[in-house]
C-alpha cells in the first residue's frame, strides 16, 4: 500500500504540472457566442429573461455573485468583504478600492447605495421587479467611500443570496441623479467589458476593460453576442459561426454535436432552477373560478410527459415550485398526493371532467399563450393540448415572440399561458416571489390576490430555525398547487455545449449566474 501511494503520488507530481501549464489561461481573441432572444430593456433591474443577462453581465459588477466552484455559495465582487452583526440585522461590506466605472470615475459606496436604493424603492417611472425581495431593508447608509452598511427589519437566511442576484447590476449614482432610468438608454459599468455596439436582430459587442479591478482579467480581448433562433444553435456550432450557446440545447441536438465535432466540442450538464410554469389571468373570467384552474392542471400526466418529453427537449424533472430534489422540495410522494400530480393520468382527468361540469365548463375553449422558441416551448404546448383534448377542453396554440409573449401576460391579456421562471440559485426566497400577491410582487402574472399565502411567506422569510423553514417551505408549496394560479408543469435539465478550446467556464444550475465572462479564455 505504501508503494503504491509513492507511485500515484509520484505520477501525480509528474504529470499536473504539465496539466497546470496546459490550463494556464492565454490572453486574446473574442468569443463569439449564441443569443436565441432579444430582451425589452437593457435595464438589469427592470427585466427578468436571460436574454438581457447574457449580454450585460459582461459589462456590470455586482455587489456579490455565485460561486461556480462552488455552488450555491457567494464570493466578492465589488464587496472584499463583509460582516453580520450577532442579531442578523446589520450587513457592513467593505467595497474593493480603486474600482473604476467604463467613463472612468471611481465607483464608491455611494453608487453601490444609490443602486440598491433603486431595487428596492425605486422612483416615478422606473421599474423594479425585484423590489419586494428588498422590502425588509430598512436603511443603506455608505458612511465612508468603502463602506456600506445594510440594516434590515427581522434576519433573513436569504438576504446574502438576495444582493448576489445577477441582475443587481451596480449603476453609477451620478448617471442616476441626472436621470433615473439612465440604464435603461446606456449600458455602462464597471464590469470586465466595455460596451460597444448593439444591432437588433444581428449582434451585441463589447470589448476588454482594461481598468478593470482583477488584474489581468478578463483574458479575452472581447465578445460578440449573436442573436440567432434557437433551432439555428447545433447549425452554428457545427459551422464554427459560434463557439457557445449559454442556456441549454436538447438530448439529440447533443447527439448530434458530438457526433459531428468529436473532441472539439465539450458538454456540461447540470440541474436547473428553471421551470415552466401555466399561468391563469384570474381576473379573466372563467378562470377566476378555482375548480376550472385545478381541472386544467389534473388533465396534465406530468409523469408521462417527463418520460416522452425529456427525449426531445430539456425538459424532464417532475416538481413543485422549488427545485426538485433541494433540502426544502416536496418529494415525489408528497407531490403525488397534490391536484396536478396524481400518478394514474385516468383517474385525475375523471376527476378534472367531473370539476369541469361542476363550474359548467365542459366545453371550454381558449388560447394557449406560448413562446415561439422550438426547445422547450413548441413541444410542450403541443402536449398540453393534447393533454386538455382528453378531457374536452379545446385550445389553441399561439406562438408569440419572447418580448411581444412576456408583454402579452404582464398586461393582463391572455388568458391561459405556458411560461418559464428561472431562478439563480436553488434558495426558496426568490423561486416562491412569483406566486405572492400581484400587490406585492410584479414576479406575480396570474393577477390574483393571496393574503394567506403572503402571511405565510412572511413567516418564512423571518425563519432560521431549519426545522420550522422546512414546515413552513411545505406548507407554501402545497398552497401554490392547491390554488393553481400559477402552477409548475415541468422543470428543465440544463445541457451547454461550447467549442473545446473554451476555457474558464463552469456550468452552474442557473443560467443567469455565472456570465460575465471574466474567467473565461480561448487556447488559441
Amino acid at each position: 500500500m505504501h508503494i503504491l501511494r509513492r507511485l500515484i503520488t509520484g505520477l501525480l507530481a509528474s504529470v499536473l504540472p504539465a496539466i497546470a501549464a496546459a490550463e494556464t489561461p492565454k490572453s486574446g481573441g473574442t468569443l463569439t457566442f449564441a443569443v436565441t432572444a432579444e430582451a425589452p430593456s437593457t435595464d438589469c433591474h427592470a427585466i427578468t429573461t436571460y436574454a438581457a443577462v447574457h449580454v450585460l453581465a459582461p459589462h456590470y459588477s455586482l455587489l456579490l455573485k455565485v460561486d461556480p466552484d462552488n455552488y450555491p455559495k457567494l464570493k466578492p465582487d465589488l464587496a472584499e468583504s463583509w460582516s453580520v452583526s450577532p442579531d442578523g440585522l446589520t450587513y457592513t461590506f467593505k467595497i474593493r478600492p480603486n474600482v473604476v466605472f467604463h467613463d472612468g470615475s471611481p465607483l464608491t459606496s455611494k453608487d453601490v447605495q444609490a443602486s440598491f436604493d433603486r431595487i428596492r424603492n425605486p422612483p416615478a417611472g422606473v421599474v423594479s421587479i425585484r423590489k419586494e425581495l428588498f422590502a425588509d431593508i430598512m436603511s443603506i447608509a455608505a458612511p465612508d467611500p468603502a463602506t456600506v452598511v445594510m440594516k434590515i427589519k427581522e434576519p433573513d437566511a436569504s438576504f446574502l443570496g438576495t444582493l448576489a442576484l445577477p441582475y443587481n447590476c451596480v449603476y453609477s449614482a451620478a448617471k442616476l441623479a441626472e436621470d433615473a432610468n439612465f440604464p435603461a438608454k446606456t449600458v455602462m459599468g464597471s464590469g470586465p467589458f466595455v460596451f460597444v455596439e448593439h444591432r437588433n436582430g444581428a449582434h451585441w459587442v463589447g470589448k476588454r476593460f482594461d481598468r478593470y479591478w482583477e488584474k489581468g482579467k478578463p483574458y479575452l480581448d472581447g465578445f460578440r453576442a449573436v442573436f440567432i433562433k434557437s433551432q439555428a444553435v447545433v447549425t452554428a456550432l457545427q459551422g464554427g459561426q459560434i463557439q457557445a450557446e449559454f442556456r441549454s440545447i436538447s438530448p439529440g441536438e447533443r447527439a448530434q454535436l458530438v457526433n459531428a465535432l468529436k473532441d472539439k466540442i465539450t458538454v456540461q450538464e447540470a440541474p436547473w432552477v428553471c421551470k415552466i410554469e401555466l399561468l391563469f389571468n384570474t381576473e379573466s373570467k372563467p378562470f377566476d373560478n378555482l375548480k376550472i384552474r385545478q381541472a386544467l392542471s389534473m388533465a396534465i400526466d406530468r409523469w408521462g410527459g417527463s418520460d416522452a418529453l425529456s427525449k426531445i427537449t430539456i425538459l424532464k424533472p417532475v416538481g413543485g415550485p422549488l427545485l426538485p430534489g433541494s433540502p426544502l422540495a416536496l418529494t415525489n410522494d408528497e407531490l403525488a398526493a397534490l391536484p396536478g400530480y396524481g400518478r394514474d393520468p385516468e383517474k385525475s382527468r375523471a376527476q378534472a371532467k367531473t370539476l369541469l361540469a361542476e363550474a359548467g365548463a365542459s366545453s371550454l375553449k381558449f388560447k394557449l399563450i406560448n413562446r415561439n422558441i422550438n426547445h422547450p416551448f413548441t413541444p410542450l404546448g403541443v402536449f398540453v393540448i393534447d393533454q386538455w383534448r382528453r378531457i374536452g377542453v379545446t385550445a389553441e396554440h399561439q406562438q408569440l415572440d419572447v418580448s411581444q409573449q412576456k408583454a402579452t401576460i404582464a398586461n393582463g391579456e391572455f388568458q391561459v399561458a405556458l411560461d418559464a421562471f428561472c431562478a439563480d440559485s436553488d434558495d426558496p426566497k426568490p423561486l416562491l416571489l412569483p406566486y405572492l400577491s400581484k400587490s406585492r410582487s410584479p414576479r406575480n402574472m396570474t393577477r390574483s390576490e393571496s393574503p394567506q399565502f403572503d402571511a405565510v411567506y412572511d413567516r418564512f422569510k423571518s425563519a432560521t430555525n431549519p426545522t420550522q423553514r422546512a414546515v413552513l417551505a411545505t406548507e407554501l408549496q402545497r398552497m401554490v398547487i392547491s390554488s393553481a394560479n400559477s402552477v409548475p408543469v415541468l422543470w428543465y435539465s440544463r445541457i451547454v455545449a461550447h467549442v473545446s478550446n473554451m476555457k474558464g467556464w463552469k456550468i452552474v444550475p442557473t443560467h443567469f449566474a455565472n456570465q460575465d465572462l471574466a474567467d473565461v479564455w480561448l487556447d488559441q
